[in-house]
């Protein structure tokens, strides 16, 4: 395995763990995995990844004006700040995608686009996102400016293709806001379809700029198919996909369920999830735009069960509300995907003083030299 050689990991504070060896770096989470959890169970060994460099395929990258040099300049954003680390690649990001924030910062001297300044107000270009398929190679490189105007736009784009002809969509999006957002609310495709696709568990995902979809593509695989593994689908079960997002983990989960319900209180997320459910003939699967945990409530007490509750919620974890509407459906089996072990610890506190036990626990290293983890819990009705 090759060394971790960063020469800005202690400015830019993204990899915490970057001063253990990866080996070591899983028994360091997964002592902490088992002092959180182990009440609950015995925590399953962490899979860890075979080559834990260069797995995030989704890269943003800031830009700001060097003074001193007169020219501008690229990196990432420090941890916890708006400071900007130059570098010009990271040993977690796609080297493709590195290599084309380059060239968009050299081709923003050459066509004379100066970097947005916050402070002043000034500038064009705030930061440039790029996204790349694991399996299908596509690429989506987004320009963020700070204005609508581009200058040369289909220049710049002819000149960016040139030097990166696998590029397969370029889009500019507008955030001329005050705040340091990823994205803006405006859009606009200058090249290819304005999204890529990608292939997940057997599965395909549109990908849209604002699409939610998880940065390390080969550990998913693994994490999703566990959470459907702990499911227990045998084709006659009825699935209530909470936080559904996109739809990533209903629609693998259509496959062998007899019908599943996705919600998702985001409209833009619902909608790419009908999409992807259109994308894989998935006819079983169906999505509404709603509170999770009063849905849920709503439409047990009309009358209908489930036989498994799935729940991915965000870093803050489920919400009471959720979690008490869950109890209340009374299904045989829920699957907790997580990605926050404290919070998973507080809501397994609160599920299992309501009736249910925990089976398992899987922990899974989504994101290595980051002290962040993943888990999938079993719990089953007592």
């Amino acid at each position: 395995m090759r060394e971790y050689n960063c020469k800005v990991s202690k400015r830019c504070g993204g990899c915490q763990l970057s001063y253990l060896r990866y080996p070591d770096q899983l028994i360091y989470k997964q002592n902490q995995l088992s002092s959180l959890l182990s009440d609950f169970c015995t925590v399953d060994e962490i899979i860890g990844m075979k080559n834990p460099f260069n797995y995030r395929n989704k890269v943003q990258t800031a830009f700001y004006w060097d003074y001193k040099r007169q020219r501008t300049a690229s990196g990432v954003y420090q941890s916890n700040s708006k400071s900007i680390v130059p570098t010009d690649k990271c040993m977690l990001e796609d080297e493709k995608a590195d290599k084309i924030a380059v060239t968009v910062r050299k081709l923003c001297d050459s066509f004379k686009l100066r970097p947005y300044d916050i402070k002043k107000d000034y500038g064009f270009l705030r930061h440039v996102l790029i996204r790349r398929g694991f399996n299908t190679g596509e690429i989506m490189v987004v320009i963020v400016s700070a204005t609508p105007v581009f200058p040369s736009k289909n220049n710049f784009v002819k000149a960016l293709l040139k030097e990166h002809p696998e590029i397969t969509t370029v889009i500019h999006n507008v955030n001329d806001t005050e705040l340091n957002l990823a994205l803006g609310a405006r859009s606009k495709t200058l090249y290819g379809k304005g999204y890529i696709t990608d292939t997940l568990c057997g599965c395909t995902f549109r990908i849209s700029p604002e699409s939610f979809y998880q940065v390390n593509p080969v550990q998913c695989e693994i994490l999703y198919s566990k959470a459907i593994e702990f499911a227990g689908l045998t084709g006659k079960e009825t699935v209530f996909d909470s936080y559904c997002g996109t739809g990533t983990i209903g629609i693998i989960a259509s496959k062998k369920a007899k019908q599943v319900l996705g919600v998702e209180l985001n409209k833009s997320a619902v909608r790419d999830a009908v999409t992807n459910a259109r994308l894989n003939g998935a006819d079983n699967v169906w999505f509404v735009c709603d509170d999770a945990g009063e849905y849920l409530d709503y439409i047990t007490g009309e009358g209908e069960r489930f036989d498994v509750v799935i729940l991915d919620p965000p870093r803050a974890g489920s919400t009471v509300k959720f979690l008490n509407a869950a109890v209340n459906a009374r299904p045989k089996r829920m699957v907790y995907v997580s990605c926050n072990p404290v919070t998973l610890k507080r809501d397994l506190d609160y599920l299992t003083e309501n009736g249910y036990a925990v089976k398992k626990i899987q922990p899974v290293d989504m994101f290595p030299f980051t002290s962040h983890t993943e888990c999938v819990a079993l719990l089953c009705k007592n």
